[in-house]
């Protein structure tokens, strides 16, 4: 992916991809199938189609690709991790493969982008805004990826990394949903988590412009 400067004028934006879950990898497109098949069964419910997100900041720092990710090699300070958290259970966090990585990636790619469907989905131009998403993922929680630990009533997962990032950063990200017939896994379980940190009555929240 090659990320284009913004418009003149603009001083930070935050885009919003959606893309297919699975997209350029068979396994995970399968196996999301039939998480779906067994989800939407359970609920008794028509299938539909799941979505990965991930971010693209433009920020006078500098351009950042916001996503989570399997860890592929040691070298997370090339892709600008900030954190890494197990996949499954906890004790398989030991090993490599059983990781993710959170990236805030400076001039990085999101894999399969040109497959994101309804995006880039501009969520601010304020760069106050791209300078506090920037700054809060580093104090992101990393719970266990596919599973219930911080009691959302949803598993933590790539959806859950992008809405806690922008809910914490002041994005009211509760109109923000995937493509018509689509689903988000996560994205709720971010929101509240997020959520708690904020004050009762919402004031630390603000609209983003």
């Amino acid at each position: 992916m090659s990320l284009e400067r913004p418009a003149t004028g603009r001083r930070g934006s935050v885009d919003l991809y959606w893309i297919p879950l699975g997209a350029g990898a068979h396994v995970v497109r399968v196996s999301g199938k039939l998480f779906e098949a067994a989800s939407a069964l359970v609920a008794r419910r028509p299938r539909r189609d799941l979505y990965h997100s991930a971010l693209v900041i433009a920020a006078p720092g500098g351009h950042f690709v916001i996503e989570q990710a399997p860890v592929p090699d040691g070298n997370g300070q090339r892709r600008g991790v900030v954190a890494e958290g197990p996949v499954g259970m906890r004790w398989l966090g030991r090993f490599r493969v059983f990781r993710y990585e959170i990236r805030r990636w400076q001039d990085g790619r999101i894999p399969d982008i040109n497959q994101a469907i309804g995006s880039p989905i501009g969520v601010s131009d304020d760069a106050s805004v791209a300078g506090r998403i920037l700054e809060n993922l580093s104090s992101i929680p990393t719970p266990v990826w596919g599973r219930d630990e911080l009691g959302t009533g949803e598993m933590w997962n790539s959806n859950s990394v992008v809405s806690w990032v922008l809910t914490r950063s002041g994005v009211r990200t509760d109109a923000i949903s995937p493509p018509p017939h689509g689903r988000a896994p996560g994205w709720d379980a971010g929101r509240v988590v997020a959520a708690r940190g904020l004050s009762d009555d919402g004031r630390e929240l603000r609209s983003a412009p």
